[in-house]
C-alpha cells in the first residue's frame, strides 16, 4: 500500500481540492476546499473536545454525528472559539471523501455493539490503506477481533486509550494507541501535537503496541484509578470521622498535599471540592452528594483480568468492592439502625500527628496500588507478546490522564533503572519509602479498625506488602488441606518431588 509522509498542519490537502457541499450547518453554497487531514466521528462531549483540540492545532478536520444537530452544535463551537478548521457534514459519504488519502477516522462512541456499527457505517466509504480509530474505552479482544476483521478488508485499526476527561480531551490528553503500527505513523505528528505536553518529559503519547495493548493498557489505567480514588476517599473519611476535621480544614490539608509528594490531579480537585459551598442550601455541597459511586465497567474489567492472569491486585479490588458496596445505599441504612453504638475507641488523637500518619499511608498505599497494575500490564504483554515498556507507560501518564502524578516521573526512572523489574516494591528508592511510612500506616489502619471506619483499600495494601515482605506465608497450611480433602498433593521444603499424604487415615489411626 502506498504510504504518504507526514503531513504539516499547512498542507492539510497536498495541493488536491475537491468540490460539493459545504456544509457547517448553516449554509448550502457551492465551495472549493482542501481535503482535510483527519475526520472524527461521534460527537458526544468527549468526540467535540478532541476534534476541536485537533483543529486548534493547526490540522483541519471533518466530523461526523448520526444525530446531526450534534455536527452543527460542533461546528458553531468551532466558529466560536477561534474560526477553528473544523468541517460538519450530515452523511458518511461526504464526510469520508472530505478526508485526504489515506484516509483516517477516529470514532468516539460508546463501546460495544455502537462501535461496531460506526464501522460498518464508514468502512462502506472507505478505500483500501484507510484507517479507523476507536478511541473508547473498549474490550482489548473486541479491538483485536475487528482489527482482523478490517485487515481482511485491506484496512488499518487503532484501538486508542484516551485519557483525561472532556477537559483533557479539549485541551491535552494521555493517549495509549495500539494496533497497526503503519496506522499509528499517519497520525503521529498530529498525536504528539493533540496529547498533553510535559515540559520535562515530552508528549503524553506514544506507540504501545501490538493488538488491543492500546486498550488493555487504558483498562488498568482506570483500575489503578479506582484505587487512587478509592485511598483517596478513606484518607479523607480517617481525617472527617476520627480526627474530626472540618472541609475547611481538610480543603487546606489537600492543598499542602498536593505540593509536596503526593501532588497529583486527584489530590487537587479533591481540595477544590471541600471548598465549594451549596448553591441550593446551606454548608458545603460534598455533604450532600449522596454516598453511592457509579462505575462503568473497566475497574471490573482489571479485576476479571488480573484474576485471569493470577496477578494479586487487591487495592483494586478492594476499591471495586466498595462502590459495589456503596450500591447498596438502602441496605446500608437499615443495617445502620440495627448495629447502633459508639463504635469509637475513645483514645484521644492529636490532629497535626494523625494528618501527617495518614499523608504517609496515603502514599504508601498508592505505590502498592501502582504496583499491582503494572503487573498486571507486564503479566498481559508477556502472555500476549506485546513487548510493553512498563517506563514509557509511567511516562506518558504524567500529563493529561486522570492519574497523572509526579511520582509516576520516579517510577519511569525505577523501571529505566531495571526493566525486569519483578516488583515497584522492591526497587531500592520505593522500598526505602515503604519502611520510613510503614509505621504511620499501621497506626492510621489501626485507628481506623478501633474507631469503626472501613478502610478496605488502605488495609488491602497493607496486607498485601506484608504478604510481599514475608519469606513464609500460611499457604503451607491451605495446600495440605487440599491434600487432604482433595488429593491435590504438595510440595516440601526439604526434598525435591510432589506428594501425596492419607492425612485422615493417618490422623484417626491414632483415635
Amino acid at each position: 500500500l502506498r504510504k504518504l509522509a507526514p503531513r504539516s498542519p499547512s498542507q492539510p490537502g497536498r495541493g488536491f481540492r475537491r468540490g460539493g457541499r459545504r456544509n457547517r450547518g448553516d449554509t448550502g453554497e457551492r465551495y472549493k476546499m482542501a481535503l482535510t487531514r483527519i475526520g472524527l466521528a461521534g460527537l458526544a462531549v468527549m468526540g467535540q473536545n478532541l476534534a476541536l483540540n485537533i483543529a486548534e492545532k493547526g490540522f483541519p478536520i471533518s466530523v461526523y454525528n448520526r444525530t446531526t444537530s450534534k455536527v452543527d452544535e460542533t461546528v458553531q463551537r468551532a466558529k466560536l472559539e477561534g474560526n477553528l478548521p473544523l468541517y460538519g457534514f450530515h452523511d458518511p459519504a461526504s464526510f469520508v471523501n472530505s478526508i485526504q488519502k489515506p484516509r483516517v477516522v477516529i470514532m468516539l462512541v460508546k463501546a460495544g455493539a455502537p462501535v461496531d456499527q460506526t464501522i460498518a457505517t464508514l468502512a462502506a466509504h472507505l478505500e483500501q490503506g484507510d484507517c479507523i480509530v476507536d478511541g473508547g474505552n473498549e474490550w482489548y479482544e473486541n479491538t483485536e477481533r475487528r482489527e482482523k476483521a478490517m485487515e481482511e478488508r485491506g484496512l488499518l485499526y487503532l484501538g486508542m486509550g484516551v485519557s483525561g476527561g472532556e477537559e483533557g480531551a479539549r485541551h491535552g490528553p494521555s493517549m495509549m494507541p495500539g494496533g497497526s503500527l503503519e496506522a499509528y505513523q499517519y497520525i503521529e505528528d498530529i498525536l504528539l501535537k493533540v496529547s498533553a505536553q510535559v515540559p520535562d518529559s515530552g508528549p503524553c503519547v506514544t506507540y504501545i503496541g501490538k493488538g488491543g495493548s492500546g486498550n488493555f493498557v487504558k483498562m488498568v489505567h482506570n483500575g489503578i484509578e479506582y484505587g487512587d480514588m478509592q485511598l483517596i476517599a478513606e484518607a479523607y473519611d480517617v481525617l472527617k470521622s476520627v480526627g474530626k476535621l472540618t472541609n475547611g480544614e481538610l480543603q487546606q490539608v489537600f492543598a499542602e498535599w498536593n505540593k509536596g509528594e503526593l501532588l497529583s490531579f486527584l489530590v487537587e480537585i479533591t481540595a477544590d471540592i471541600f471548598s465549594i459551598k451549596d448553591d441550593q442550601g446551606e454548608g458545603y455541597l460534598v455533604d450532600k452528594v449522596l454516598d453511592k459511586t457509579g462505575m462503568k465497567g473497566t475497574g471490573k474489567w482489571t479485576v476479571q483480568q488480573a484474576a485471569e492472569l493470577s496477578v494479586a491486585a487487591p487495592t483494586i479490588e478492594a476499591s471495586l468492592d466498595s462502590r459495589f458496596l456503596s450500591g447498596l445505599k438502602d441496605e446500608r441504612v437499615a443495617a445502620s439502625k440495627i448495629f447502633q453504638g459508639d463504635y469509637s475507641s475513645g483514645e484521644t488523637v492529636n490532629k497535626a500527628q494523625l494528618i501527617e500518619d495518614v499523608r504517609k499511608a496515603l502514599y504508601a498505599s498508592k505505590i502498592c496500588s501502582y504496583a499491582q497494575g503494572m503487573n498486571i500490564i507486564k503479566a498481559k504483554s508477556t502472555e500476549k507478546g506485546w513487548g510493553l515498556n512498563l517506563g514509557e507507560l509511567a511516562r506518558i501518564w504524567k500529563g493529561g490522564c486522570i492519574i497523572r502524578a509526579s511520582f509516576l516521573d520516579r517510577i519511569k526512572k525505577a523501571y529505566d533503572r531495571n526493566g525486569e523489574l519483578a516488583n515497584l516494591l522492591i526497587d531500592p528508592e520505593f522500598a526505602q519509602e515503604i519502611m520510613d511510612r510503614q509505621a504511620a500506616w499501621r497506626r492510621v489502619v489501626c485507628l481506623a479498625i478501633n474507631n469503626g471506619v472501613s478502610t478496605p483499600g488502605m488495609s488491602a495494601s497493607l496486607a498485601y506488602f506484608d504478604s510481599y515482605r514475608r519469606d513464609r506465608l500460611p499457604a503451607n497450611l491451605v495446600q495440605a488441606q487440599r491434600d487432604y480433602f482433595g488429593a491435590h498433593t504438595y510440595e516440601r521444603v526439604d526434598m525435591p518431588g510432589s506428594f501425596h499424604t492419607e492425612w485422615y487415615k493417618i490422623a484417626n489411626s491414632k483415635i
